[in-house]
């Protein structure tokens, strides 16, 4: 299936090429989110939030279980070490899977209270783990299991793996979800889409904020509005664009907010992170599916993991 546009030419805005095309790559999930690349394996790890599953992808294998049940696993990320961090709406807390496949919790709680359901993470390089809770996996058991919150509000939080210390980072955001750094992690980019739940005062924007000192957000600001949709996952190439998941498909916003163009996908899209040897391939979840897509552009997430390849 081809990838349009939906506004300016993607070759010449730098991030499609002239033979980029969409492909789906597999279609076993209820509500496929949370697409991390694996290096070591050339792999794919999903969530299927819904399905209460995990999925893996991989180049020579195709389409696996991976874990199930899941714990209602949502967002995915690597640590420093090549080791799956993953958000779970069913025990309301972020693990690791070690190496050995043992999953162990690392954080479900602030100040003595259990969290909401973390839903989105992403590991900065001094190893801290920032990870977004909004109510989504307790207001219902789609996806979790009902229960009251615990919490005043739905934050987004720092979590140092090293002191078991956890910090709420940003206080001022509604509904957070999708997570990602600046290429130089001098920002940290949260998707609000508190218009799900309050349509007439509600959020549908992406904000940045200011890192200080590695450990505190400052300068909170509206980068863009996104619509049609929702802005849910999204993620970062090495020039800082941004690609973010709405109605449509994959939306590219500059770092100053300019809309450089959109992915066209089939589904709603949830999420999207890039791989590959050379990080120029985009991997997206969409509602049951994994879509592939090589792109110009590159990340920049998995570049310590790839480094003596």
């Amino acid at each position: 299936m081809s990838a349009f546009l939906s506004s300016t030419d993607g070759v010449a805005a730098g991030f499609l090429r002239p033979d980029s095309v969409l492909r789906r790559l597999a279609s076993p999930a209820v509500w496929a989110e949370g697409p991390v690349w694996l290096p070591a394996e050339d792999a794919v790890v999903f969530s299927d939030v819904k399905g209460n599953r995990m999925f893996r992808w991989s180049r020579d294998g195709g389409v696996s279980v991976f874990r199930d049940p899941a714990n209602f696993a949502n967002g995915n990320a690597l640590d420093r070490d090549g080791r799956l961090v993953t958000c779970e709406h069913g025990r309301r807390g972020v693990s690791r899977t070690e190496p050995d496949g043992r999953v162990h919790m690392l954080v479900d709680r602030f100040d003595g209270r259990r969290l909401n359901s973390p839903n989105d993470v992403a590991v900065k390089s001094d190893g801290s783990i920032w990870f977004t809770d909004p109510p989504y996996g307790i207001t219902g058991d789609a996806e979790g299991f009902r229960s009251e919150s615990q919490v005043i509000g739905c934050w987004v939080y720092r979590f140092d793996p090293e002191t078991g210390e956890v910090d709420a980072v940003a206080t001022d955001v509604q509904r957070p979800n999708g997570l990602a750094f600046s290429p130089d992690e001098r920002r940290l980019y949260v998707a609000d889409m508190s218009v799900v739940d309050f349509p007439t005062k509600g959020r549908r924007h992406l904000a940045a904020y200011d890192v200080v000192d590695g450990r505190r957000l400052a300068n909170p600001r509206v980068v863009a509005v996104v619509e049609p949709g929702i802005p849910d996952g999204f993620t970062v190439d090495a020039a800082g664009n941004l690609y973010c998941s709405f109605e449509a498909g994959v939306m590219v916003i500059a770092p100053d907010g300019r809309r450089l163009g959109v992915i066209a996908v089939p589904e709603r899209v949830s999420n999207c992170t890039f791989g590959g040897p050379d990080q120029d391939e985009l991997f997206i979840t969409a509602t049951t599916s994994l879509y592939h897509i090589r792109l110009a552009a590159r990340g920049v997430q998995y570049g310590h993991l790839l480094e003596g390849r």
